[in-house]
């Protein structure tokens, strides 16, 4: 491994240098997923996932075909990685709507500015961050001396998922169809449903001022002062199933030659401005409105969308394929450390007069106007049918580091006792693991429920177990946790591995003489390890206030938790007819989260 000081400075000038994602064996794969499902299992349950894995490792399984094929493509020239098929599988594969289902949100710090001064001073930063990436400035994140993969900063700009009847692609820079960086000089700007192109780079790729930007958002909020009608807000399309969607793009593309031309302005933007009417009256109504907000003044198919309300609030959401959080954070942490002039000027914007400001329309005929109707229709009521609430603590990393525990393990541990105490039972629970110190490295799926956890659990429900007792008991599943973390962080994780082979045999099983069905795919243990009721994932930055993203089932509670020094921002979301539970759970939260904190306060010095 190299040290810090060897590594490349440049952004992609480590890529080919960084450790590859190590392919567990079958053996391991099968040995880690029955110890990460036995917990959630009865004794009938375990003994028919065991003889499933018993049959999925036989010397003539299939799936020993399957793994070699997995080997094969790794070893393959131009592969950085054994999951470069699965990641688009996985998310471009899916077949629901993305919006509120995948997209997830920031909502920024608070600022006293204005939304035309907040804005401008966003598109500004956002622009001298894409000439600095154009550069290759943009230095490479290096943590504990490990470079990281910076891939992902490839799909900041310009960049836009493309609905397909059978799965989705995504127009990018750095591709094949388009080499190098991102050319585009403009944005797409929405107000009140109406769509805008604005020229952020002049035409020699110089980036306008502060005050040229903050010109062509206020001609933009002057043309756009009538709100567009319902039926004529394209945007209200990126809501639908994607194959319906993919459908009606072309029906779009059919119906009149020019807009072909409008979806180049939006698709080809360097990124969307959602400029909204009216400001927040909460917190949570932010967040809400950065989850899903008015459909036709969104475009969900973009990767990055800044929303800026009419007091200044603002946030992002983000369209998933491509870009992960720590993607994110870094990107917003830069444009959100220093003052916008100063990004102004670092990237050599010039006064060159109010930018080009043009609205981008579409030629709808009867047929698509009742679709874009149908489709706003249906998001709205799929959004009114996701129930949301926002937990905040006045107590955070710090405190928690001084009462020796890992911050990310206490807050598992404590959402484990409060889903107990709210549902009755301990669920599976996912969290997100980073691991981009490996080539195209991404996340890895981390399940949090431990046998260690359960006895936790358990000590803190049986009223004579005393206080030394539950400590011991909530130090070994902590324990446990960083424990599992670590080997997620080094790849040494079951699911996705396990997940890829069943992918395999779906795309080439009957070429690869390996049809056969296996059951493990059908086991209790393969079934319920993977049935979230808690979907969980973290976002530490002090720049921002929450993060949030849907839930992933009927059953599900989404916990996107923001863990800061001082304070701890949870945003929770879960399909209105379980809002209850949602709402029990954060209650019990609040009570479970004191009362440990008391009992760590309280117990004798760890050795």
């Amino acid at each position: 491994m190299n040290s810090s000081p060897e590594w490349s400075t440049r952004t992609f000038g480590n890529e080919d240098r960084l450790p590859r994602v190590p392919l567990p064996t079958l053996e391991d794969s099968c040995t880690r997923f029955l110890e990460w499902c036995e917990p959630l299992l009865t004794e009938d349950e375990r003994a028919r996932t065991g003889a499933a894995v018993a049959e999925f490792l036989r010397p003539d399984s299939a799936a020993r075909a399957l793994h070699a094929e997995l080997e094969r493509y790794d070893a393959s020239e131009g592969v950085r990685s054994w999951l470069d098929r699965f990641w688009p599988a996985r998310y471009l594969g899916r077949r629901d709507r993305i919006a509120l289902n995948a997209n997830f949100f920031f909502l920024f710090q608070e600022s006293d500015q204005g939304q035309v001064e907040r804005a401008a001073g966003l598109v500004a930063a956002a622009v001298g961050y894409k000439k600095l990436l154009d550069q290759e400035s943009i230095p490479p994140v290096v943590q504990r001396g490990a470079a990281h993969s910076m891939e992902q900063h490839k799909f900041l700009f310009s960049t836009t998922r493309i609905p397909g009847a059978v799965q989705d692609t995504v127009r990018a820079p750095y591709s094949a169809e388009r080499p190098g960086p991102a050319s585009a000089r403009h944005i797409a700007v929405f107000f009140r449903g109406n769509i805008f192109r604005l020229d952020v780079l002049g035409p020699d790729g110089h980036p306008y001022t502060l005050d040229d930007l903050a010109a062509g958002l206020r001609s933009v909020l002057k043309a756009g002062a009538a709100r567009a009608d319902t039926e004529d807000a394209v945007g209200h399309l990126t809501t639908k199933a994607r194959a319906e969607w993919a459908a009606s793009r072309q029906a779009l593309l059919a119906a009149e030659r020019g807009n072909a031309d409008a979806l180049e302005a939006v698709e080809g933007a360097l990124f969307c401005v959602c400029l909204e009417d009216f400001a927040p009256e909460s917190t949570q109504q932010a967040c809400d409105q950065l989850l899903h907000g008015d459909s036709g003044n969104r475009w969900f198919d973009k990767a990055v969308s800044l929303i800026v309300f009419a007091d200044g609030t603002a946030g992002i959401n983000v369209e998933h394929c491509g870009l992960d959080g720590t993607t994110i954070l870094s990107f917003v942490d830069t444009l959100l450390s220093t003052p916008a002039r100063e990004h102004s000027a670092r990237s050599g914007a010039r006064t060159q007069g109010m930018p080009a400001v043009d609205p981008v329309e579409f030629v709808l005929d009867d047929e698509l106007r009742a679709d874009v109707r149908a489709a706003g229709a249906a998001f709205a009521a799929y959004a009114a049918d996701t129930a949301t609430t926002t937990v905040s603590f006045d107590f955070g990393a710090d405190q928690i580091k001084g009462l020796r525990c890992s911050p990310d393990a206490f807050a598992q541990l404590a959402y484990q006792l409060a889903h107990r105490r709210s549902k009755g039972v301990t669920g599976a629970t996912y969290e997100s693991i980073a691991t981009r110190q490996y080539q195209n490295g991404r996340t890895e799926a981390m399940r949090v429920v431990t046998p260690e956890i359960l006895r936790f659990v358990a000590a803190m429900e049986d009223p004579g177990t005393d206080p030394a007792t539950r400590r011991a008991a909530f130090r070994a599943a902590a324990d446990k946790h960083v424990s599992r973390a670590k080997e997620c962080q080094q790849g040494q994780a079951p699911e996705q591995h396990l997940w890829e082979l069943q992918l395999i045999q779906q795309r080439e099983g009957e070429p690869l003489g390996a049809t056969e069905p296996l059951a493990l795919y059908d086991s209790p243990g393969w079934t319920i390890m993977r049935n979230d009721y808690l979907s969980t994932s973290s976002a530490p930055s002090t720049h921002i206030q929450y993060f949030g993203f849907g839930s992933t089932s009927g059953t599900c509670i989404g916990v996107a938790y923001v863990l800061l020094p001082q304070r701890w921002n949870l945003y929770l979301s879960t399909p209105r007819p379980v809002a209850e539970q949602m709402f029990a759970f954060a209650r019990q939260l609040t009570v479970a989260v004191e009362e440990l904190r008391e009992l760590l306060a309280t117990g004798e010095p760890q050795p």
